[in-house]
């Protein structure tokens, strides 16, 4: 499954549910986790450098509307972000705010009418077609969001040893995620959706990879096999490995992060080390990321008005300041983001 896909995989070379307290007052389901899966820091040691880099990330797509007329959308725009060897870095943020672009950029697996502009980079080098189509199924690795990325041809044993035939890791892979071993003779139409989700990210994890990019990696997985995959990715980030939880699940976030980067239609609006998010929204920056504690469960779901603006229809300057109560004249102007209290955030007035 790893280095050749069919059409059924689309082309891409894919590698692929007691606890402590919450911000909103309620209960995390990680009790089962080690305290270094909350810490903010791998158990080995400090966090290391930056393995993946976007500056000024931007993702455009040529349409056409009313016959020949053509146009360009901007999906994603001026994004910055790197992700750590030796940590967990969570995205998270609303449907249609750019988290699935951002890893379809890094992959190189975007449509053929995306235009991917800023920098990308690898381990300290640019990350181009030829590099990604070189790294893609080996040390950087995709866990995808839909099961649809499955080979519908070929057996589930199979499509997780990949094409180097790795047997007994398979098997070693099946057994830590609770696959039965018949089922390595199953095609991906007959597995359930939890046991399809669970050998995807098997397939991802048997090559020891550098770059995990997971989008919501354990929906639909039960409690205990959702722990499992966190113990797992956190080993993996121990030993050097970088991961990209994308993720619609505060709770996850908070369970499993190093870091939390907070996107917003279609740009990253804070950086925080997971602790602040723990804290509550009085240690957090932005006046979204403090909207997103306060809608939580325990929170009485307290909304704010509006909604994201579609990339169409995007408002001049902070792309936030409709729905904030403390907008001023200067926020509709360009925002930049910057260094605050151990994170980053792009508001002119986040103390």
């Amino acid at each position: 499954m790893r280095d050749m896909m069919s059409a059924g995989m689309r082309g891409v070379s894919v590698v692929t549910d007691g606890g402590s307290a919450r911000p909103d007052g309620g209960s995390d389901q990680t009790g089962g986790m080690s305290a270094g899966m909350r810490d903010g820091k791998a158990p080995g040691g400090e966090n290391g450098g930056p393995l993946l880099t976007a500056r000024e990330l931007s993702v455009e797509f040529s349409l056409y509307r009313k016959g020949l007329s053509q146009t360009r959308l901007t999906a994603v725009r001026s994004l910055s972000l790197d992700a750590r060897r030796g940590e967990i870095l969570a995205v998270i943020g609303s449907s249609g705010a750019g988290k699935s672009l951002l890893a379809g950029a890094i992959l190189g697996i975007l449509p053929a009418n995306a235009l991917v502009k800023g920098e990308l980079l690898y381990n300290g080098e640019v990350l181009t077609p030829a590099s990604q189509r070189q790294y893609r199924g080996t040390e950087i690795v995709l866990i995808p969001q839909s099961v649809d990325y499955l080979d519908p041809l070929m057996r589930a044993g199979k499509q997780v040893a990949g094409a180097r035939g790795d047997k007994k890791g398979q098997r070693e892979a099946f057994k830590r995620y609770g696959l039965d071993p018949r089922a390595e003779r199953m095609f991906p139409f007959q597995l359930s959706g939890g046991m399809a989700r669970r050998m995807l990210i098997a397939a991802a994890v048997i090559t020891k990879p550098q770059l995990i990019v997971a989008d919501e990696p354990t929906a639909g997985l039960d409690g205990e096999l959702a722990l499992e995959t966190l113990r797992h990715f956190r080993q993996l980030a121990d030993g050097g490995a970088a991961i990209l939880l994308i993720t619609h699940d505060i709770d996850l976030a908070l369970a499993a992060a190093d870091r939390i980067a907070v996107f917003y239609a279609g740009t990253v609006v804070e950086i925080a080390p997971a602790a602040d998010f723990r804290q509550g929204k009085a240690a957090l920056r932005h006046p979204y990321s403090k909207a997103l504690i306060d809608a939580l469960p325990g929170n009485a779901f307290t909304p704010i008005t509006g909604t994201q603006p579609p990339p169409d229809h995007l408002p001049p300057g902070c792309l936030f300041a409709d729905r904030c109560a403390g907008r001023r004249p200067a926020c509709d102007g360009e925002i930049a983001p910057r260094a605050l209290r151990g994170g980053e955030v792009k508001c002119l007035y986040a103390t």
